[in-house]
């Protein structure tokens, strides 16, 4: 019998399901505001690559950081950070919000000026606020072995995103739907207020979150040589590596048609802000039952099988959703893909928490970041410069339905090439 989770893990259960709270209020703001500043497919993938390119530049300084620091007081400093960029932004939108088209006249609205002011400000700030998220979610990632016991890794993990998915695709969407309908300010202040209570319950976790305890003085941070340990670490690793790898070539392809989701939604699902957020509760059911059955599949199958589960649905949910034009499709694929992906998730990070050594976590943790979503904001260039170039030939319609058949071909290409073996042991 497993041993209880125990109050810190449950503190840190509270933070993380209330801040994606908020992060599933701005999931339907943001897209949506982006949307009401530009009908551009390039400008609106560049507000996105400008939010993830961090996780390209920053992450392994971040890892650095991570073993040099309390992992508890970087998420709590980061947290804060992203508290006030967001009511800056909130402050911005609400000041601006007469210069703003009716949202719901979005999915008529083709050719619409650029407001620059405004766009500007939300590419600035979600280049800040990514650099603040790699921090803050290297710290998560690697603070969870100093709060459960190893044997509870998969379980914790598991409980974990079943109440991100929850807060964050079932009722934080249809929230911010309800709150942008009101005014379309409030849901930045709503996440933001979010943060701040994140902040609170994870600075009241007891102990020190150190990677190593000493009293002798710390020599000067050494980027280039720390990060070369975990980066030779990670090479050497004959399983860890080959699954980063993966993982970038699958984020890649999925922001690919992630980038200008919010404009296929609008223009070829036809969806309202209120169906846009129903859209993704889809997201939220796979995830909350991904997160519960995770570790009960994890064992049935076998590390190897479940693994080429998950590496299988992507092609196939993209190649489904190219062809549709309906967004109840749309919602069942996105409940198939979330629930292996969590699969995929929970296998895979546990493993890692497990076997990296405690020392090296934050480094490690931050390389395999590094291949695995350093992917995204070239994904999501890709994605939009897709769109944009091939509108001049085809029609809009055919030109944002072209990313999901695209990716589908590479991740059919990646899953014959990437499968993995029956199993890979235990982890």
């Amino acid at each position: 019998m497993s041993k209880p989770l125990g109050t810190s893990y449950w503190k840190l259960w509270i933070a993380t399901a209330v801040s994606n709270l908020g992060d599933g209020v701005s999931m339907v703001a943001y897209p949506w505001l982006a949307s009401a500043v530009t009908r551009s497919p390039l400008l609106i993938a560049a507000a996105g690559f400008a939010s993830r390119l961090p996780w390209l530049i920053f992450t392994l300084h971040a890892g650095v950081l991570t073993d040099r620091f309390d992992r508890r007081k970087l998420i709590v400093g980061m947290d804060f950070m992203r508290g006030i960029l967001t009511v800056f932004v909130g402050v911005i939108v609400w000041s601006n919000q007469g210069s703003l088209p009716s949202l719901n006249d979005l999915t008529k609205i083709t050719d619409l000026e650029t407001n620059w002011p405004l766009y500007l400000t939300l590419v600035i700030t979600a280049f800040l606020f990514g650099l603040a998220e790699v921090l803050r979610d290297n710290s998560a990632q690697t603070l969870m072995p100093s709060v459960v016991d190893k044997e509870n890794l998969e379980k914790a993990n598991s409980r974990m995103w079943s109440a991100e998915s929850l807060t964050n695709s079932f009722i934080g969407p249809p929230l911010g739907s309800l709150l942008i309908g009101v005014a379309i300010f409030l849901p930045f202040f709503f996440d933001a207020i979010s943060f701040f209570i994140a902040v609170a319950f994870v600075a009241s976790l007891a102990g020190s979150f150190r990677p190593v305890e000493s009293n002798e003085p710390r020599e000067k941070i050494n980027f280039k040589a720390e990060i070369k340990e975990g980066f030779a670490w990670l090479w050497a690793h004959p399983l860890l590596r080959p699954m980063a790898i993966i993982l970038g070539c699958l984020n890649g392809l999925g922001t690919m048609v992630g980038a200008v989701f919010i404009l296929y939604a609008q223009e070829v699902l036809h969806t309202t802000v209120f169906i846009f957020a129903i859209l993704g509760t889809g997201a939220a059911i796979g995830g909350i039952l991904g997160g519960i059955f995770a570790p009960k599949i994890s064992a049935a199958l076998g590390s190897g099988p479940a693994l080429s589960l998950a590496l299988a649905s992507g092609p196939i949910g993209n190649l489904i959703i190219g062809m549709t034009a309906s967004w109840q499709v749309v919602w069942i694929v996105t409940a198939f893909e979330t629930f292996l992906a969590v699969l995929w998730n929970t296998i895979t990070v546990s493993l890692r928490q497990s076997i990296i050594p405690t020392h090296l976590l934050g480094r490690v943790n931050s390389v395999y970041r590094f291949f695995a979503w350093g992917s995204i904001p070239i994904g999501m260039l890709l994605g939009g410069g897709l769109v944009t170039v091939l509108a001049h030939y085809f029609s809009r319609e055919s030109a944002l339905r072209a990313p999901f058949f695209a990716s589908a071909i590479m991740g059919l290409v990646l899953l014959a090439l990437a499968a993995p073996p029956s199993d890979h042991g235990e982890n």
